[in-house]
């Protein structure tokens, strides 16, 4: 009968007799324990299918190098393209992503905050929910000092950053744009004008 019970440093220890602490280093190449050693560790351990508890190791260095990324959908082609080069830029820093999407539910976007607090991710990247109206559910990364930066969509908060585009600046010259072509019944279609995306490009195709 096969048994799913995991190799651990323990197990290796008493194949090799030797102790947990000398298989410890020895995994992680440590100058302290001899070559010959570490190949007879590196060998076992490949033999009984040990598997490193990265995670384990990541807590007691008390970080994960994990990043949470919360975005309102996946489908997006905008979002889609920002997804990808956050994960560019935070796989070359040795850093991987957890991704959710709260599919432009407030109640999605509260689980989806949880879980990445759960995970203990190191900082969390967001753009909320059309209905999200305060941050109350952010307060948990907020006390723990874990940083938050918002993207496209955001409220402000003194204890964080957002990273957007000049959007008034947007509507004002797509609009320009259209009067410049001739053109002089111009209809505006936006989303939500709680959201501070579509609320500045309202306010920048009205512009007097």
């Amino acid at each position: 009968m096969t048994s799913n019970k995991e190799t651990t440093i323990y197990d290796i220890a008493r194949a090799l007799n030797i102790s947990a602490s000398t298989v410890s280093r020895g995994l992680n190449n440590h100058p302290h324990v001899r070559q010959d050693t570490r190949k007879k560790i590196i060998t076992a351990a490949r033999k009984m299918e040990y598997q490193r508890n990265k995670f384990a190791t990541n807590l007691r260095q008390r970080c994960t190098n994990t990043i949470g990324v919360v975005v309102p959908r996946l489908n997006s082609y905008f979002q889609s393209r920002v997804i990808a080069g956050i994960e560019k830029v935070a796989n070359q820093s040795g850093y991987h992503l957890i991704i959710s999407q709260s599919l432009e539910s407030l109640k999605n976007e509260i689980a989806s905050i949880s879980t990445m607090f759960n995970a203990r991710i190191d900082g969390l990247i967001v753009s909320i929910a059309c209905n999200t109206r305060n941050l109350k559910h952010f307060d948990i990364l907020f006390k723990k000092k874990i940083p938050v930066v918002f993207f496209d969509r955001f409220i402000e908060h003194p204890d964080c950053i957002s990273v957007v585009i000049d959007n008034y600046k947007a509507g004002y010259e797509a609009t320009m744009h259209l009067i410049d072509q001739g053109c002089r019944r111009i209809i505006y279609i936006g989303g939500n004008l709680y959201s501070n995306v579509y609320a500045d490009r309202l306010s920048g195709y009205i512009y007097r």
